[in-house]
């Protein structure tokens, strides 16, 4: 398969998962979310769409660029991409337990994993490809505010 075919799929996997992350939290934006208490530093809701949009641009393609050396790196490369296939369903599913199920602490605790998830497939993809980990950093950035921001509204929420 053509190198740019491979980073365009996964380009749209990424994205496809945060459209539907998206559905999940439309509502509750809208609703649920208005209510909570948050800190002072949190973000104006118009932030948070373009951020993600970049963000799943940024590493849909680092994912790209490491399955284009799986002929090269197979061992590597499988287990970068099995680590990012795990995160990237933990970041679905994180939208699911706060927006959806309201409930920032599990929410908090399933983050938690998400970030170490992140990390580890930042670390397997800087052995394959720099730029593929660079990519990364960006994420693993905002997923650390995003965190501290998770945390935040639980404490002043519970």
């Amino acid at each position: 398969m053509h190198r740019i075919l491979k980073i365009v799929i996964m380009v749209v996997t990424c994205v496809a998962v945060g459209y539907l992350s998206g559905e999940v939290t439309r509502e509750s934006v809208a609703t649920w979310y208005p209510t909570l208490k948050k800190p002072s530093f949190n973000p104006p809701n118009w932030i948070f769409a373009p951020v993600w949009g970049v963000l799943y641009v940024m590493i849909g393609v680092a994912a790209g660029l490491v399955w284009t050396k799986i002929d090269d790196q197979k061992e590597v490369v499988k287990k970068g991409l099995s680590f990012f296939a795990i995160q990237l369903g933990l970041n679905a599913l994180w939208s699911y337990l706060f927006f959806g199920l309201h409930n920032p602490l599990i929410a908090l605790i399933e983050i938690a994993l998400l970030w170490l998830m992140i990390y580890e497939t930042f670390i397997q993809f800087n052995k394959v490809n720099k730029t593929a980990g660079y990519l990364f950093i960006p994420y693993l950035l905002w997923v650390s505010f995003a965190m501290v921001l998770n945390a935040s509204i639980w404490w002043l929420n519970r």
